[in-house]
């Protein structure tokens, strides 16, 4: 479709074990469309095909068959051309260790012809927190230290469209809130794979799941929450006569679960249908408080796989 800036048309990959007759089938007829401006996330169990996806959309790896194209240009006709739109951050993997990180990012802008960016990165630096250590080893650095250099690459090539194989992976909490509000911030067109259900949750305007090479489901978010979520949590909160209610609510068929909380539990109705039923039996009980829990994209990825 022309809104699309990244589609994929029956992408196929094959790996030839090496010394065997056996294949891999990594890819199998992959078609997705992504529009300009969304960050969209692919999710599944390893070995489901994501970096595989990620490596044939930044034009490092070839197709078996099928092609894909990037802002219109065929990655196997127009190579050049897609690979002038895009960016690609894989992990932290794509830094040199024995130089310094003001060496990595002069090094990476001169091969990319980044103009100014000398200034660039002066006006930067501040800003990814990294200004006591741009002339230090890489090797010297955290892997939080390393995650914002590879970032901070990412933002100096400034295209159109950013490619992102687990960009969180092995950070602390602040370390991944850092990179998730920087993305975040980059208001540019972003493929990322990741493993970390709450940055996916955060960041992804559409997301498609992907389990031995083939597409599962694809969707926005709420879209698939909504048509995944049968059962309904609800957690409730009594100011007394705990263990009498835990004990009636356990002998309904339509609850399916009951988790104790402090204070209260939360329980798992078969479906939204007997919601009615359970407010009969809460209206005889001093409840502090009835909440719907959301099914979260965890949720959603522990139903699938």
């Amino acid at each position: 479709m022309a809104d699309n800036i990244i589609e994929t048309f029956d992408l196929t990959k094959i790996y030839k074990l090496k010394g065997s007759k056996r294949t891999i089938l990594a890819l199998n007829k992959v078609n997705l469309g992504i529009k300009k401006g969304e960050i969209f996330g692919l999710l599944g169990p390893n070995g489901a095909g994501k970096t595989t996806m990620i490596s044939i959309l930044s034009t490092l790896l070839h197709p078996t068959s099928g092609y894909a194209t990037i802002d219109g240009f065929n990655i196997l006709k127009k190579n050049r051309q897609a690979k002038s739109r895009i960016s690609l951050m894989l992990e932290s993997s794509m830094l040199y260790y024995r130089i310094t990180g003001y060496q990595n990012l002069k090094f990476f802008c001169k091969i990319y012809k980044v103009p100014n960016f000398q200034e660039k990165i002066r006006t930067m630096v501040n800003d990814f927190d990294l200004s006591k250590w741009l002339n230090q080893y890489v090797e010297n650095y955290s892997s939080g230290m390393k995650m914002k250099l590879a970032l901070f690459r990412t933002f100096l090539l400034d295209r159109d469209i950013v490619f992102m194989d687990e960009p969180t992976l092995g950070l602390d909490v602040k370390s991944v809130n850092f990179v998730a509000n920087k993305i975040k911030a980059m208001n540019k067109t972003i493929f990322l794979t990741s493993h970390d259900m709450n940055v996916v949750e955060k960041l992804c305007d559409r997301i498609a799941f992907i389990d031995e090479g083939k597409i599962v489901k694809v969707g926005t978010k709420e879209d698939l929450k909504r048509l995944e979520q049968t059962e309904v949590k609800i957690k409730i909160l009594i100011k007394n006569s705990f263990n009498k209610l835990k004990s009636e609510l356990n002998q309904q068929n339509y609850v399916l679960n009951i988790v104790d909380m402090k204070d209260g539990f939360e329980i798992s109705l078969k479906e939204r249908a007997y919601y009615n039923d359970l407010l009969k039996i809460l209206i005889n009980y001093d409840i502090l408080m009835v909440k719907e829990q959301e099914l979260t994209i965890e949720d959603l990825f522990l139903k699938m796989f």
